[in-house]
């Protein structure tokens, strides 16, 4: 293995270079990718539609052909799905990866092409690795095995006639990937695409507990499970007595702000390096690639077969939006992400909120979701707002936060946010840790301090301790377990809560 380890920690860092190129020339490369996908796409039914031989510019672009969701787009994947050929990207489209739905639907269906796979997915995975060496040149990684959860369910396609296969894109990722990487990786395949969520991870953790683990990664709070249930398997007190040469986390899908100290007393080391990573169904997006901050800023990724636009919150809803390149942006403004892609995703809004934190090179943080968000008040209370509020209230009363979800509530004349907290560990004072949020939560947002000045327009905020496990009760009752499903942290609308409330008081 350390012959391995040396060989592909070479032929991964010879990958920096490029990387070093896009950040110089970020601008150059994005037009280039959008002439590229434009010249490769004109031939397709879309491309005829908006006549993409005809553009050359990000302003011709944004004037011809309007901004695109699942729903709109939905149409022409559903003819993909039966086997159509050149609709949205050249050629046919086999995986699918299967997301959560819209409002008419259960489940999206995204196409993954053969060049999104390669030049997006796997090149996301190879450059995390890649940065990661590069800043830690004396890594072991490949010295032992990494693990990933994967998806919740297997490969399945959409008829018996059908040569079009869906599920999470981890398990299209991993049903994909090179016979060789099997040896490099934990657990087996067959166990990493079972469907019963609740026999893998027990699986997982029995194998994973034998294991030389040098790596996971995946969304924190399932990892937790894992983690934690291998504690109980080996009677261990903190992971890196089970896995003495573990290096590294790559994390992503929900903020690692609620979960960091958690992890810090799962892996008691400076050794150990927790990496956020930005990926999701459509695309992957960025990596962390400043390792002397301890932030969650990421590093664009902008030669991945896609080009970017960033849509001003203002906006938003609008019937013809502006967007602006990559060179308009400004720091610390919230932008929903649109995307075209290189499996024929054209001004796709992703339903991402991000915010830049540098310009040069392009760094980003993902601030929230486009419908993740409680602004009934006008206090504009966004998931990066909340996580940090969270962490500040924990840090300050030694809780920790297993899972949550908020939004308002209106009661008589008094009106404000109510939360329904899942802790690992609760506060001593209940009054005390709402008291603390609520001032964390205004020293964040200045909308929301406005709001609660004197309790004129929001009181106080509601806090209820859920019961254990009770929002795994709640994503089960919707079958939803598994790695990439995420609780909806805030909401507009009291369904999410009102849901979860009831099933607290059945």
């Amino acid at each position: 293995m350390e012959i391995l380890n040396s060989i592909v920690s070479w032929v991964i860092k010879k990958r920096i270079h490029q990387i070093e190129l896009f950040k110089k020339y970020p601008s150059e490369v994005q037009n280039d990718w959008l002439r590229k996908l434009l010249d490769q796409a004109k031939g397709t039914e879309f491309g005829k539609k908006y006549r993409f031989s005809d553009l050359k510019t990000h302003d011709q672009f944004m004037r011809r052909v309007p901004i695109q969701d699942y729903e709109s787009l939905k149409g022409y994947i559903v003819r993909i799905k039966h086997g159509e050929k050149n609709i949205l990207w050249p050629g046919s489209i086999r995986w699918f990866a299967k997301s959560s739905g819209t409002t008419t639907d259960k489940s999206k269906f995204i196409p993954v092409s053969k060049e999104s796979l390669e030049d997006c997915h796997y090149k996301g995975g190879k450059d995390l690795l890649s940065i990661y060496y590069n800043e830690k040149p004396d890594s072991k990684l490949f010295s032992g095995k990494g693990l990933v959860i994967g998806g919740s369910t297997n490969l399945n396609t959409f008829s018996q006639r059908s040569k079009s296969y869906y599920g999470d894109l981890s398990s299209i990722i991993i049903d994909n990937l090179p016979y060789w990487v099997e040896y490099m990786r934990t657990p087996a395949k067959s166990v990493a695409l079972m469907p019963e969520w609740e026999d893998k991870i027990e699986l997982m953790a029995q194998a994973g507990a034998k294991e030389n683990v040098t790596n996971i990664s995946g969304v924190p709070s399932w990892n937790l499970v894992l983690l934690k249930r291998i504690l109980e398997i080996t009677g261990k007190d903190n992971m890196l007595e089970v896995w003495p040469n573990f290096e590294l986390y790559a994390h992503g899908g929900v903020s690692f702000k609620p979960y960091k100290k958690q992890y810090e007393e799962l892996f008691p080391s400076d050794s150990v390096t927790f990496l956020e990573t930005y990926n999701a169904s459509e695309g992957f997006f960025g990596i962390q690639d400043d390792f002397s901050k301890d932030e969650n800023d990421m590093l664009l990724m902008l030669d991945y077969g896609m080009y970017y636009e960033f849509m001003p919150m203002t906006e938003l809803g609008k019937k013809y939006p502006n967007t602006l390149r990559l060179d308009e942006v400004e720091l610390g403004v919230n932008y929903a992400l649109v995307i075209s892609t290189n499996a024929g995703l054209w001004r796709y809004m992703l339903g991402d909120t991000i915010q830049f934190t540098n310009l040069a090179p392009y760094r980003i943080r993902v601030s929230g979701r486009t419908k993740f968000y409680i602004n009934a008040f006008g206090e504009e209370l966004i998931a990066d707002n909340a996580d940090e509020g969270l962490r500040i209230a924990c840090e300050k009363t030694g809780a920790e936060v297993r899972d949550y979800t908020a939004a308002p509530y209106f009661k008589g004349e008094s009106q404000g946010h109510e939360w329904i907290i899942e802790f690992n560990r609760e506060p001593e004072n209940m009054e005390y840790f709402v008291e603390l949020l609520d001032n964390a939560l205004k020293s964040v947002n200045s909308d929301y301090e406005a709001k609660r000045y004197h309790d004129m327009n929001m009181n106080l905020p509601i806090v209820h301790k859920a019961p254990k496990d009770i929002f795994l009760r709640w994503l089960k009752a919707r079958n939803r377990v598994g790695g990439q499903n995420k609780v909806p942290r805030l909401s507009n609308t009291r369904e999410h809560l009102e849901s979860v409330m009831a099933l607290m008081t059945s």
